[in-house]
């Protein structure tokens, strides 16, 4: 059987994003992002959960990040997930998991009119759409089919809860 590490998360920068070089020369850029999660509870009132993640993205997706990732901007990550283990000066085992960054997908930015409302989209928008890793990507009939299949799992989910969609 073949082992699979695969995550798709969906949410907002929480902080600028912080790039480091390593050791070895490669550039690493750190994305901490917030996703939310609004769910119907047992007395029939809707709460909501954030989680938290630090993603992680190398070389080339690095660059682009840093340049087009400010807080507060939507992303779509396809990774997987690494767990760091260490012991500390005092022998203690410590463990961290992160999410190794793939390919990232970029929200459309929201700008906003002096007065609050929503500005018109641009048409020429320099923005990138997307970025991935420099690593052979996935196949795009593959992450069309990941994706298909965690909107299918997301969509049960909103049935089996009644969450009312936004």
């Amino acid at each position: 059987m073949n082992c699979l590490n695969q995550i798709i998360l969906e949410g907002n920068l929480v902080r600028q994003p912080e790039k480091r070089t390593l050791p070895t020369g490669a550039a690493v850029c750190t994305l901490p992002i917030a996703v939310n999660r609004r769910y119907k509870t047992g007395d029939g009132s809707y709460a909501e959960d954030v989680s938290y993640f630090d993603v992680d993205a190398f070389g080339n997706l690095a660059d682009v990040c840093v340049k087009w990732c400010p807080k507060g901007r939507g992303i779509r990550v396809v990774g997987r997930l690494k767990q760091n283990r260490w012991k500390d000066e005092d022998g203690k085992s410590h463990s961290r998991v992160k999410v190794i960054a793939e390919h990232i997908e970029f929200k459309p930015f929201l700008k906003k009119n002096p007065d609050g409302s929503p500005a018109p989209q641009k048409e020429g928008d320099d923005s990138p759409k997307s970025a991935d890793l420099g690593t052979p990507p996935l196949s795009k009939k593959k992450k069309l089919a990941m994706l298909a299949e965690a909107a299918v799992a997301a969509q049960h989910e909103q049935e089996a809860n009644d969450i009312p969609v936004f």
